[in-house]
């Protein structure tokens, strides 16, 4: 497959699964706290099983000192990121309606961040082979539907025009579009690179869902549900990655 190809589903994987979870906004109500954690543990759970499943065992199949190197980078670069660039997690207790839109930018900012090495996964998956690469759009895309429905509701909340609420969940999944790009070119280099590209993109996404996901999972719902709802993610992610 091509590398105008792998940009096009990596740009289809980020703007299809924010662009689903921005309009599921405008058809439901707002949802509970419980409700919204459980979605976030899905996609928690979704992520790991793709992050132990497929991006690791595929790069240490290749090397286990480049893999380790990417995955400490991509760990240390969101560090760097969440420390230095406007950033956000979904819980906030701010509640007038200014607040609420600049949350859902805020928001929109860090899925933007950290879509671009969920692109490159996608990209170096694609380098490795197109199952992989396809098994990776299909959960990452679908990852993003609850981030942007995150996206969506304080945007919404805060009185911003529901196109607009739109366009930004729009916007927030083009950066996997380049990171596709990215991941096709320089993942087909060599094995070491692509093995670094993976434990790179594992590293990334390990840190979302440490940090980004599943602390909130927590703040919005019992521990119990907590658990539920990363379990349930983490048996579709083995499903899907079974059986595509």
């Amino acid at each position: 497959m091509n590398w105008v190809d792998i940009t096009l589903i990596g740009l289809a994987a980020g703007t299809v699964g924010t662009g689903l979870g921005g309009g599921f906004a405008f058809i439901f109500s707002k949802p509970t706290d419980k409700a919204l954690g459980v979605m976030l543990g899905l996609s928690a759970g979704v992520m790991a099983s793709i992050i132990f499943m497929e991006l690791l065992q595929e790069a240490l199949a290749i090397s286990f000192i480049y893999t380790s190197i990417g995955l400490l980078l991509g760990i240390l670069i969101f560090i760097f990121f969440d420390n230095n660039l406007p950033h956000n997690h979904f819980v906030s207790e701010n509640t007038d309606r200014e607040k609420y839109v600049k949350k859902g930018v805020l928001i929109a900012t860090g899925i933007a961040l950290h879509n671009l090495p969920e692109g490159i996964a996608i990209g170096a998956g694609f380098a490795s082979s197109p199952k992989m690469g396809t098994a990776l759009a299909v959960l990452i895309a679908v990852h993003n539907i609850p981030e942007g429905i995150a996206v969506a509701f304080p945007l919404l909340m805060g009185g911003l025009r529901r196109s607009k609420t739109l366009g930004i969940t729009l916007v927030a999944g083009l950066p996997m579009g380049l990171g596709a790009l990215l991941g096709a070119l320089f993942g087909g280099i060599s094995f070491s690179f692509l093995s670094l590209s993976l434990g790179f993109a594992a590293g990334a996404m390990l840190y979302v869902v440490c940090d980004e996901l599943i602390p909130d999972v927590y703040k919005l719902c019992s521990a119990h549900n907590a658990i539920l709802g990363v379990s349930a993610g983490i048996l579709i992610g083995m499903a899907m990655v079974h059986f595509l």
